[in-house]
């Protein structure tokens, strides 16, 4: 049995505080559409293409850019950016979309329509190869010591469900379009700017300042409140380096404006990392004559990947690669809080485009089951090496 407890003079009560308090987690931001990393604990938005998140590293942190260099005929950079938008509308982000080339509205109306998840689950599982049945003769039957092994999932996708899925057959309803919040620039509308001796050119500088402007209007530098939950800013640029921006990067081996582009993504990376937005900007690579400045570029963005598409090349019509449309290639992840970057499982990625869906997943080639492989021929199998041998093909021993 416990002694009683006795209270002596100058000792404190059982209920006064001490001074060790204890550690708890920070509170952190809560925004629709993100979740905090299990990496770093930054803040991840999806890019609305599940495979890419899983990709570089489960999504895009809040306060990065990335960026994606354009496929030679811009059709799957484009669908990208149209993934990236159509998230943010979906998640009720603000928008703001740049252009020098189609108008802003135009791309607005192509964005691919959501899917509810009973029809989003049976697209994942499109293509997946279905386990054998053991009753039924007509099944494919392989030897004993490969029925246990795993196959081999070429879908790229985590365990935790993170965005939306999109049917890129059908646009988005103009309802849930226009009930977004948009900002758009276009550049052939915009009056231009005087640049004085500033490096950037009169479209980049007046970019970049509608861009400023409407993160501290709005309030996602923290300057202005917001008025009712904290939001994200989904900032969509297509195209830069272009000759319609008014740059040169495009047509020259040494252009006169090589640090125009490098400036602003410098000047674009500063806006980010002091407020809620991230950014994804396209750029046209295989029209950048000098590598160096491509080099450049690159280095200036937090997560870089690039689309190979195989329309008008020679894999176009190689079986080899006859289910893929192109090859993705990952250039750079970011280094947020740590000292390395997320590494991929795999670098051999490809892309494909089914008929209601865009897809990421690892590169396998099919098998070859060609009858004309080149292998030893069955006399020279058996005829062997010994004394009864005879030719020129045998040892004599």
């Amino acid at each position: 049995m416990a002694a009683p407890v006795r209270c002596m003079a100058g000792s404190t009560s059982i209920g006064n505080t001490t001074s060790f308090q204890k550690k708890t987690r920070s509170k952190l931001v809560s925004i629709p559409g993100t979740r905090p990393s299990v990496q770093n604990g930054q803040l991840l938005l999806s890019s609305g293409v599940s495979s890419l998140d899983y990709v570089i590293g489960g999504g895009l942190a809040v306060g990065t850019l990335i960026l994606v260099e354009e496929d030679r005929y811009d059709s799957y950079s484009r669908m990208l950016l149209k993934y990236f938008l159509a998230e943010g509308v979906v998640c009720g982000h603000e928008l703001f979309l740049a252009s020098a080339r189609d108008h802003p509205d135009e791309i607005m109306q192509e964005l691919p329509s959501p899917i509810v998840d009973d029809v989003a689950s049976l697209k994942i599982g499109e293509g997946q190869p279905q386990p054998s049945d053991p009753e039924n003769p007509d099944t494919m039957k392989i030897a004993w010591r490969y029925q246990n092994q795993p196959r081999v999932q070429t879908a790229l996708a985590s365990s935790m469900r993170f965005g939306h899925y999109y049917d890129v057959s059908k646009t988005m309803e103009p309802e849930l379009r226009q009930a977004a919040k948009c900002h758009s620039f276009y550049q052939l509308q915009e009056t231009p700017v005087t640049t004085g001796s500033s490096l950037l050119p009169s479209p980049y500088q007046a970019l970049l300042k509608s861009i400023q402007t409407v993160i501290r209007k709005e309030g996602f530098d923290g300057s202005t409140p917001q008025s009712k939950v904290r939001n994200v800013l989904r900032l969509g640029l297509h195209s830069l380096g272009s000759a319609l921006w008014g740059d040169d990067v495009c047509c020259k081996d040494n252009p006169a404006h090589c640090h125009a582009l490098t400036t602003f993504l410098y000047a674009l990376r500063g806006l980010l990392r002091t407020s809620l937005s991230v950014a994804m900007v396209t750029v046209p690579s295989h029209l950048i004559q000098n590598r160096a400045v491509m080099g450049r570029i690159i280095r200036l963005s937090d997560t870089a990947i690039a689309l190979e598409s195989f329309r008008g090349s020679e894999k176009e019509t190689n079986p080899l690669y006859k289910d893929y449309h192109g090859l993705l290639h990952v250039r750079q992840l970011p280094h947020l809080n740590c000292l390395s970057c997320e590494i991929p499982d795999t670098k051999d990625l490809a892309f494909k485009l089914k008929r209601k869906q865009f897809t990421i997943e690892r590169l396998h080639l099919p098998p070859d089951l060609s009858e004309t492989v080149s292998r030893v021929s069955k006399t020279e199998v058996a005829a062997g090496c010994g004394t009864t041998a005879t030719g020129n093909k045998h040892l004599d021993f």
